[in-house]
């Protein structure tokens, strides 16, 4: 038997040799034959391997040699003599090999034989009819292939099928199995090839790719059909073709301006101002133009059809300063001086808009004079606000009065900044409204509460410096605390205001009103802008009434009840109302409730019983107790 083999050099020989005696099926045997048959397989003479195993006790390793060499017809002819039953899984394996080589016929026939038509095998059965059905549409026969394909339970074979009858330019029938297998976007992209419109509609709600919608869209325009096209262009988010087929075909501006809206759509807003235009309908046409960013062409209609008012309330806030110069210079020509008037304003030439306030015709005095007011308020400058005084104070017959055009309903929506623009001078701002005041009585107007109301604060105002220079402290002081608790009113002298109401209520001895005010000085908007004279002082003042907050220890008022810094709601002292501080805490030993210490034994010296539950007590029972029990009750309660 050794002298079969082709000679070899005697290393090559024990390399072999030591490779055999390492293969797990040589290991153990006392077989030549089969260990002859490794060995032969080893040195690549597979017919002389064949041979040796077929003739050795393991004939199946003839078998699996063949198999894993991929030698299918030696493997088939090998399992017919030894193991017949593995024949169709053996030809499914080879119509895998032939199909990936290109050989469809044989593949065919392969995959045929490897059919078993047994329930056990159902996997490997579906997988040779997937095959029979490919290799039918590749040969040719495109209905038993297709047939196959539909019945067959696997969509990625449909897909496979179908992209082979596409590559085929078999598009009906390529989309029919896309269909059968869900693939919607890829049907209706070949029935449009196919120009099959019906299917396409039938698959519409099922396709998401815009790019089908597009196409669809496109041929139902053509074929005049513009509500389906619009609805398609509409799914394919084709928005200015949208807007175009609802204004050119489907006459329905309402819905086109809808969408426009939606979306923004500048090229929509473009053509919406066409449609508008065309039917003369100015102020839309001058909306949209504005709309799509065609602010120059806007204007220009607005200028040549008398619509600048409307073209003005379009651009609205979004207008930019050279917007609203280039319309108050419309309206300034066109001797709109009301208009003429917002407009400068609006773009900060306070001196043009107030010229224009001024010029306004009495039929329009009322609303113009109040937009003076507002303007130069604004403004903040005094030119500007003698100016206007000098207007509304306009003499007649060497007595000044105000405009007998300010009836009540102007009046009574004065504005109260304009009152105090003037630094330091509060007593224009008196003289202004006790003339309008003297001016509503002679002519019978009711007086508006609001400038009695104003009249009232600045009097108080004045007042105050006339008290304090006679030395009358407490009434300066109460003056002052009427003008404090109108502060908003005074914008400019906040800080000023309440420092000197600080002082007074102090001289005065209105210590509670003073602290209240110090306090609010402390406010961080105002504590930088206090006189540093003053300032030490009023810290002094309130750091003096004020104590820790128990839970967090920020610094509050002693009656404030709600701690600024933890938010918490503090517990209270039953003796005095200010809220508990943790060095100084006891409880009445009837009811519990907690008390400053301090403070309730010197409440004993006069009174007998807790002001709470009524019971007597005696300061023998009170001493300082752990608060942690009761904060910790507090927090769990809120």
């Amino acid at each position: 038997m050794r002298e079969s083999w082709q000679p070899c050099e005697p290393e090559l020989f024990a390399v072999v040799w030591d490779s055999i005696s390492l293969h797990r099926d040589a290991q153990g045997t006392e077989d030549q034959n089969l260990l002859a048959g490794h060995l032969a397989m080893f040195l690549n003479d597979y017919n002389q391997a064949q041979d040796l195993y077929l003739a050795s006790s393991y004939p199946m390793a003839a078998l699996e040699m063949r198999k894993d060499l991929l030698h299918w017809d030696s493997t088939l002819q090998l399992a017919k003599r030894l193991q017949p039953e593995e024949i169709p899984f053996i030809s499914k394996e080879y119509a895998v090999q032939l199909e990936f080589v290109g050989d469809y016929t044989n593949a065919l026939a392969h995959y045929e034989k490897g059919i078993t038509g047994v329930s056990e095998f159902q996997e490997h059965d579906n997988s040779c009819l997937s095959g029979v059905a490919r290799m039918s549409i590749r040969m040719g026969d495109i209905r038993r292939g297709a047939n196959q394909a539909v019945k067959h339970p696997s969509r990625s074979l449909k897909k496979e099928c179908g992209a082979i009858l596409e590559s085929m330019k078999q598009h009906s029938e390529a989309a029919q199995l896309y269909e059968k297998g869900q693939y919607y976007d890829k049907a209706a992209g070949l029935y449009i090839r196919c120009k099959n419109w019906a299917k396409v509609g039938e698959l519409l709600p099922q396709v998401s790719s815009p790019k089908i919608h597009l196409q669809y869209a496109k041929a139902m325009e053509a074929d005049g059909r513009y509500k389906e096209a619009a609805q398609a262009y509409e799914n394919a988010r084709d928005w200015d073709s949208v807007i175009r087929v609802l204004l050119e075909h489907l006459n329905s501006p309402e819905e086109a301006v809808r969408i426009v809206r939606e979306t923004q759509s500048i090229d929509g807003a473009k053509m919406v101002a066409r449609f508008f235009l065309r039917l003369s309908d100015y102020a839309s046409a001058i909306q949209f133009l504005v709309l799509s960013r065609c602010g120059d062409e806007a204007f220009q209609l607005a200028q040549r059809h008398g619509q600048m008012e409307v073209y003005a309330d379009i651009m609205g806030s979004d207008a930019s300063v050279q917007d609203y110069q280039s319309i108050a210079l419309y309206f300034e020509g066109e001797k709109k001086h009301l208009q003429a008037g917002k407009f400068f304003r609006k773009c900060g030439q306070y001196s043009r808009a107030l010229k224009h306030f001024l010029n306004v015709p009495d039929t329009d005095d009322s609303v113009a004079i109040e937009m003076a007011i507002e303007t130069v308020g604004e403004a903040k400058n005094e030119a500007l606000t003698n100016q206007l005084i000098d207007y509304l104070m306009e003499e007649s017959d060497g007595i000044p009065k105000v405009k007998c055009t300010l009836a009540a309903p102007l009046v009574s929506r004065v504005k109260t900044t304009f009152l105090c623009v003037w630094v330091g001078n509060y007593r224009n701002a008196h003289d202004v409204l006790f003339s309008m005041y003297m001016e509503l009585q002679t002519q019978k107007f009711k007086i508006p509460a609001e400038m009695a109301t104003n009249l009232m604060i600045l009097h108080s105002y004045i007042l105050v410096k006339i008290h304090v220079k006679r030395g009358d402290h407490l009434k300066g002081a109460r003056m002052l605390i009427r003008v404090s608790n109108n502060i908003s009113k005074f914008p400019s002298h906040i800080v000023p205001i309440l420092t000197s109401a600080v002082i007074e209520c102090h001289r005065a001895g209105l210590r509670n009103s003073s602290f209240s005010f110090a306090a609010m000085l402390m406010r961080p908007e105002y504590r930088s802008k206090i006189d540093p004279k003053y300032k030490k002082k009023i810290e002094a003042m309130v750091r003096r009434q004020n104590s820790p907050c128990p839970f967090c220890g920020f610094n509050l008022s002693d009656c404030e009840l709600l701690c600024p810094g933890c938010k918490n709601n503090l517990p209270y002292c039953i003796a005095t109302g200010r809220h508990m501080v943790k060095e100084d805490w006891c409880v009445c030993p009837h009811c519990q409730f907690p008390a400053l210490l301090s403070q309730f034994t010197e409440l004993l010296e006069t009174e007998s019983t807790c002001p709470m539950c009524s019971e007597s007590v005696s300061t023998s029972q009170l001493k300082i107790s752990d608060c942690s029990r009761y904060l910790k009750q507090d927090q769990m309660e809120l």
